[in-house]
């Protein structure tokens, strides 16, 4: 093949890459490679591979690339291969140094040039890299506001876009929810309707438009665009696009209580990106180690969640498991890892590290700071989506609640209920139920109790949520003790002190978990037991549990 067959075959690859031919243009550039070690030649080669998920053959390409286009003295190509090299360090390998390694080198190649695309797209990884990593959303909607600006500018209309939805979706996580959401929809349609050429700023706008629909849980705005998103993906055969529409689609499913559904979607995306994106497992891993707590198989969520250990929502689940044990101290101090980790501008992140905080103090019998429910009311008023609102409804029940309020919980927790019924969220709806069931039981309102109780119990049996249906059969258990009488027995002579470990006791809660509640030695909860049982003349926990539950003492 002689130098000019080669640029006319070169040419022929290039097209078939602009059309997403990518097997046939990867073959085309591979027969063109031997008569033609130029770098256009290797970065199309490697583009082609990407799209066809082989790593191997990326960076080789990439690298080799890198090197000629350094050979020709070409700093814009060396820096556009570098800053491709870096988010396929991180997206292929999970590399977060060597990512950010080959983004700094990009931005040393590209100092002092004229600016162009490549300063532009510079900007565009940068908040790319950073958001995947948790870092500050305010600095990455500054540094998105200038690479939209740059790219307008330029007249690059994909970084651009890219630009305009990655700050989008930092307005979002900051708090700035009208305006954020109101950008990431202008830019998902502009992208789907023809105002941008590559298939890549497509699908990672559309994908962040869905994110920012989690995070305020606007789940049927999700599930529109994931729906778009998928035929977008079919159409282009990107299956990388698809698991990552499937990962988002599953937060839906589980968000209307189609838990079988979203454990298929999870294992399938997880099971496609181990072979073709591994990093970008980790969202897929943490999410189905969330649907296996929900399940009461914590085991199986414990090794999900050991896979991913570093990601900061995997922090939250955990201390989400260790509630649901008992071990509400335990979940406090990682729920207050996760909110001295996450930076003070990612707002709704840090609503959710304090809607554990704050069941995991009031489960230690603490009285949480007013002004930590006040943050939680603020930010719901601020998103105004159905679920946040009833989010926040919780806070204010939990806390009544846990000051003898119970009135005023019962009403916070029916407003929470109609919330997140309107919202088509199952299991919130019938976790409110169990809290306004114990409020209920407080008020010595058995019927409505029972009722609230056996509602919620049916939707866990449903759901499969084994550990949240004992919570429920138990207190169905409570409400189900005589009518007589206006409030609870005498508790004879059982200390005040006795009177606490009885009732985590009736709660089915270990000597060690007591013990960990109430911040004393196993060995102390131990003793105030054996002199309960004395004191009652009862052979057995279980006995206890249910005399204390006959003489409504809990």
């Amino acid at each position: 093949m002689d130098a000019a067959e080669a640029r006319t075959l070169l040419a022929a690859a290039q097209e078939r890459l602009a059309r997403g031919e990518w097997q046939e243009a990867r073959k085309t550039f591979e027969a063109v490679r031997p008569a033609l070690e130029e770098p256009e030649v290797l970065e199309g080669l490697g583009l082609a591979a990407w799209w066809l998920d082989d790593a191997d053959a990326v960076f080789e390409a990439r690298e080799r690339a890198y090197r000629l286009y350094r050979q020709r003295g070409d700093r814009r190509g060396a820096a556009r291969m570098a800053m491709a090299i870096a988010i396929d360090s991180f997206h292929f390998r999970g590399q977060t140094a060597v990512a950010r390694g080959w983004q700094r080198r990009a931005a040393r190649l590209l100092d002092g040039l004229p600016e162009a695309a490549e300063h532009a797209w510079l900007r565009v990884w940068d908040c790319e890299l950073a958001l995947a990593t948790g870092q500050d959303a305010a600095r990455v909607r500054e540094v998105a506001a200038e690479a939209a600006a740059l790219g307008h500018a330029l007249s690059e209309p994909d970084a651009e876009i890219m630009a305009l939805s990655l700050e989008g979706l930092a307005l979002v996580m900051q708090g700035a929810v009208e305006d954020g959401m109101r950008q990431l929809d202008e830019v998902a349609t502009a992208a789907v309707s023809g105002d941008v050429r590559t298939p890549l700023a497509i699908g990672i706008s559309c994908c962040n438009l869905v994110t920012a629909c989690e995070i305020v849980r606007d789940f049927g705005r999700a599930a529109e665009w994931c729906d778009r998103v998928r035929q977008f993906s079919a159409r282009i055969g990107w299956g990388v696009l698809s698991s990552v529409c499937a990962i988002q689609h599953a937060a839906v499913l589980m968000w209307r209580g189609a838990w079988s559904d979203a454990e298929a979607e999870l294992e399938r995306a997880v099971h496609h990106l181990a072979g073709a994106r591994p990093s970008m497992q980790e969202q897929a891993l943490v999410r189905l180690a969330e649907l296996r707590a929900r399940q009461g198989r914590f085991a199986d969520a414990e090794a999900l969640l050991d896979r991913v250990d570093w990601h900061p929502h995997a922090r939250l689940v955990r201390a989400a498991m260790l509630l649901a044990g008992g071990e509400a101290q335990q979940a406090a101090d990682q729920a207050r890892r996760f909110l001295d980790q996450t930076p003070a501008s990612n707002r709704l992140d840090r609503a959710l590290g304090a809607e554990l905080l704050l069941r995991a103090e009031l489960a230690l019998g603490r009285t949480l700071d007013a002004g930590a429910v006040q943050d939680i009311v603020r930010l719901a008023d601020a998103v105004g989506t159905d679920p946040l609102r009833a989010g926040a409804r919780i806070a204010h029940g939990l806390t009544a609640a846990a000051g003898g309020e119970h009135e005023q919980a019962c009403a916070a927790f029916e407003d929470a209920i109609a919330l997140f019924g309107r919202a088509g969220a199952r299991y919130e709806t019938a976790r409110a139920r169990v809290d306004l069931a114990r409020s209920l039981l407080a008020l010595r309102r058995l019927d409505a109790a029972s009722a609230e109780a056996a509602r919620a119990a049916r939707v866990f049996e449903e759901l499969g949520a084994a550990r949240d249906l004992r919570a429920a059969r138990a207190l169905l258990d409570a409400a189900a003790t005589p009518r007589a009488g206006t409030g609870p027995a005498p508790t004879g002579r059982l200390s005040p002190r006795e009177l606490d470990v009885l009732r985590l006791l009736a709660e089915g809660l270990s000597n060690a978990q007591i013990a960990k509640r109430l911040i004393v030695s196993e060995f102390t909860v131990k003793r105030h037991v054996a002199n309960i049982l004395t004191k009652l003349d009862l052979p057995t926990r279980a006995a206890a549990a249910a005399h204390a539950a006959r003489q409504r003492w809990i």
